[in-house]
């Protein structure tokens, strides 16, 4: 393969085969799934209905990048971005670990930092785009740290924080605050139509192998 010589090409290797393996399965995960929940909890006991909409918004990209990284990784040879399997407690889809799954499932509740009024200016900028850059920022560069580690791969040489700021954090993060001022209705439309997509992809091409 063109990329088979890279530095970083066995550690992605052992990443694919260790997708879905349950061997190094440790509590933990529960205890980080106990936390996702009440946090969703309170902020529904709250009604803060807008927050949990963003949150899910956000989740739901996360999850619609994943499979298009798992589905890269089938027909290329290596995804664009991996987890290694010792770093987790279990590789749901060869970039992403339920570990950082469930941290991008309440991520979404930065919103709760936004302004209440959607035409709100900071720097002169539209205050849900000024923060949704923000944090794509913030996010782009934590990853070159995580990078650095062995606990994630960046596997081609010209992936890197600019690609993942542009391509990926800004349409995580202002997606999920573009829909935080939407109608309640219009909110249930956009978060329910991307959850739909990512569960048929996953009951598709989970059996089929290719992710």
């Amino acid at each position: 393969m063109f990329f088979g010589d890279w530095i970083y090409a066995p550690e992605a290797e052992r990443a694919i085969a260790a997708v879905r393996d349950p061997s190094n399965f440790h509590w933990s995960i529960l205890t980080l799934f106990a936390l996702v929940l009440t946090t969703y909890c309170n902020e529904i006991k709250k009604k803060n209905f807008k927050a949990v909409a963003c949150a899910a918004m956000l989740y739901s990209i996360h999850w619609l990048y994943e499979i298009a990284n798992a589905v890269i990784c089938h027909f290329s040879g290596y995804a664009l971005w991996t987890v290694s399997p010792e770093s987790t407690s279990f590789i749901l889809l060869v970039g992403v670990s339920a570990e950082l799954s469930l941290m991008f499932s309440v991520a979404g509740f930065t919103c709760n930092l936004l302004p209440e009024d959607k035409n709100a200016k900071i720097l002169g900028m539209n205050s849900r785009w000024f923060m949704g850059i923000a944090f794509a920022a913030f996010c782009s560069v934590f990853e070159i740290f995580l990078a650095w580690t062995p606990a994630f791969i960046w596997v081609y040489p010209w992936w890197g924080a600019l690609p993942v700021f542009i391509t990926t954090y800004i349409p995580f993060f202002v997606g999920a605050y573009l829909v935080y001022d939407l109608p309640q209705k219009k909110q249930i439309k956009a978060v329910g139509s991307l959850m739909v997509i990512n569960i048929l992809l996953l009951a598709i091409l989970i059996p089929l192998g290719i992710i």
